[in-house]
């Protein structure tokens, strides 16, 4: 992500970094510079797969994100309408020239690229009640159509990761617990993901899985999923994921809402908290508002500095931790 005071301050902003790769590596570069982020990750949204398969999309605004304001199809009739996906099309291409210019930048960082995970790209190619529909009355069409995204969520992947990319984050806030529970999560969203996950693997390269709401509701086959990392939301705790994923590793979950809204001294609390805890990868519960105060971003990422020093560093997280 990045945000408003970064924008300002690199003299870049959104939407015109979205079809920019130069200024979206800018971007990415001052988020790190400035806010203290220990990694490269491109794009900015959710939406260049549907983009490619021929949803219409509203690049947004330096303070809003892009989004589908046209599905591709109409039902899941005309799925044979869709276009596949082209890792040559214009953003798609943006972000795949984004991702070598940072990592011939900052080749000591991990360069994550994002992709769109399988029900969120299938809801953003069509309605998500007919979606959700399909999924009870019409499985095979649901199917057919996760089998399309997964393709596409692949063949992007594929491209930014032969630009530099060493990590891939698989993110599917539409495939929640909450929305469609375990027994569907198994039979629509599992599969697809895990191949998504499986396909890079083969490729040596790591998967992360981020998972919106209370991943409760999925129960133990959250612990199914392929991926080495899981991701989780800021209603979820740390404990929770280990009982249902206990051979994962752990990362998350900082409110976004807190990051964006509450102060730097309650930020670095969170985040001394998290250490304790023994988190993983401290980072947000979901993508940041472009609002966000860069101080509030720099609190958390500074308590992650000092902690790898964790024996210099302990007693005084533990003092910050109780507000000493």
């Amino acid at each position: 992500m990045a945000v408003t005071e970064v924008m300002s301050s690199v003299g870049d902003s959104w939407p015109a970094a979205h079809s920019d790769p130069e200024s979206m590596a800018r971007l990415v570069l001052g988020m790190v510079d400035l806010a203290g982020v220990e990694n490269l990750g491109a794009p900015f949204c959710m939406t260049i797969e549907a983009e490619g398969m021929g949803a219409t999309v509203d690049l947004g605004s330096a303070e809003t994100e892009p989004r589908v304001t046209e599905y591709a199809i109409a039902g899941l009739s005309a799925i044979d309408d869709l276009a596949a996906f082209d890792v040559r099309g214009d953003r798609a291409a943006t972000a795949a020239e984004a991702t070598r210019l940072l990592v011939a930048e900052r080749p000591d960082l991990p360069m994550i690229a994002c992709v769109t995970g399988p029900i969120s790209l299938a809801t953003s190619l069509v309605d998500p009640l007919i979606f959700y529909r399909a999924m009870r009355r019409d499985p095979s069409a649901a199917h057919a159509l996760l089998e399309l995204s997964a393709d596409a969520a692949i063949a992007f992947g594929d491209a930014l990761v032969g630009a530099g990319a060493d990590t891939v984050c698989i993110a599917d806030p539409s495939g929640t617990g909450e929305i469609i529970g375990a027994k569907a999560f198994r039979e629509f969203a599992l599969p697809y993901i895990n191949r998504i996950v499986d396909h890079f693997a083969a490729r040596d390269v790591h998967s992360i899985v981020h998972i919106c709401g209370d991943v409760k509701a999925l129960g133990g086959v959250l612990g199914e999923v392929s991926a080495p990392v899981i991701s989780i939301d800021s209603n979820v705790s740390f404990r929770t994921l280990r009982a249902l994923a206990p051979d994962h590793a752990s990362m998350g979950n900082v409110s976004t809402y807190l990051l964006e809204y509450g102060k730097a001294e309650t930020l670095r609390r969170v985040a001394v908290n998290r250490v304790l805890e023994g988190v993983d990868i401290i980072a947000p519960a979901c993508g940041i508002g472009p609002r966000t105060p860069l101080a509030n971003i720099r609190a958390v990422a500074d308590v992650v500095a000092t902690a790898q020093d964790w024996e210099g560093a302990e007693r005084e997280l533990r003092s910050v931790a109780v507000g000493r």
